[in-house]
């Protein structure tokens, strides 16, 4: 199994701008790579939090040689405001989302996220309520269709879901990716990527409400962040980040107005300042060192004083 590696770590570093007494909440703590990094930058003090019990639970060594500076939490991050308040902080100077799935998860097949290693076809994070085998051998060809659609940006998504459902019942990885490849024929060897990978995203995308979640996370850092507070995403992919710009862009726009009244036309108050005007992408050396980099891109934001 090999070690989960942060993405665009100096970077995360740069935006968040760890100082003494100051707390941060690191929403997808994954192997702690981000929260360590935090830790050892200032004398401040770190939650985080994953959905994944066995993450939590690699995390205890760690958190304990921080001697009550690292508060862990199983849970989803969109819940990041109920944790702030279990560790007796009211808000928080930043935080950090790293979106997606780690290392750790990706190379288990137990977890059954890859079709790399054939394992039980499962994908959830929390290791709790439905399984992506529940998924497809349930769902009807139109729910199927417009998961992997909607989640996958499959452009065959309705050849594909005809060919899972009639060879139902699946559940092991491997039996899905074949039944993909099959699905989509010989020319799917020339692809650049496995003819099953944006089967496999939706799959996980939508057992895990991947969408949703970061919506509902990105919100609840609104309300938490203090004025000069930092929010920083990594998304891997376009509608994760699709989300993140269109939610930042919203935040960070001024209310225009009218000069016949001095309220603004618009709903939408500035709560964020944007620290860079466009995406961060890591660099060629990163990618070299750390090939899972390729498709990062990083957003932050500043919090301003108006009131989410």
């Amino acid at each position: 199994m090999s070690e989960h590696t942060p993405v665009m770590l100096a970077e995360a570093l740069e935006a968040i701008g760890p100082r003494d007494g100051a707390r941060y909440v690191d929403g997808t703590f994954g192997g702690g790579g981000y929260a360590r990094a935090i830790l050892d930058a200032a004398n401040c003090s770190v939650v985080g939090i994953d959905r994944d019990p066995e993450a939590v639970e690699r995390g205890r060594k760690l958190a304990a040689s921080y001697y009550g500076r690292l508060i862990l939490e199983q849970g989803k991050f969109s819940q990041l405001e109920s944790f702030l308040g279990r560790a007796g902080f009211s808000d928080t100077d930043g935080v950090v989302f790293d979106l997606g799935i780690s290392s750790y998860q990706f190379d288990v097949a137990d977890r059954g996220f890859s079709f790399r290693d054939d394992g039980p076809l499962d994908m959830r994070m929390s290791k709790s309520g439905p399984s992506a085998a529940d998924v497809v051998n349930t769902a009807d060809e139109e729910t199927l269709t417009g998961i992997l659609r909607r989640f996958g940006e499959e452009r065959q998504a309705r050849r594909i879901a005809r060919a899972v459902i009639a060879a139902r019942p699946l559940t092991r990885t491997g039996e899905l990716a074949e039944v993909v490849a099959r699905a989509l024929g010989p020319g799917a060897a020339r692809f650049a990527i496995h003819p099953a990978t944006r089967t496999f995203q939706a799959l996980r995308i939508f057992v895990n409400d991947e969408l949703g979640e970061l919506e509902t996370g990105l919100a609840a850092a609104e309300r938490v962040l203090r004025s000069g507070g930092r929010l920083v995403v990594v998304a891997f992919h376009s509608l994760e980040d699709r989300i993140v710009k269109r939610f930042l862009a919203e935040r960070s726009k001024p209310a225009s107005r009218s000069r016949h009244t001095p309220e603004p036309r618009n709903a939408t108050k500035q709560t964020f300042r944007l620290i860079w005007s466009r995406a961060r992408m890591p660099t060629a050396d990163e990618i070299a060192r750390n090939p899972r980099a390729r498709s990062a891109r990083m957003r932050a934001a500043e919090r301003t004083a108006l009131a989410a």
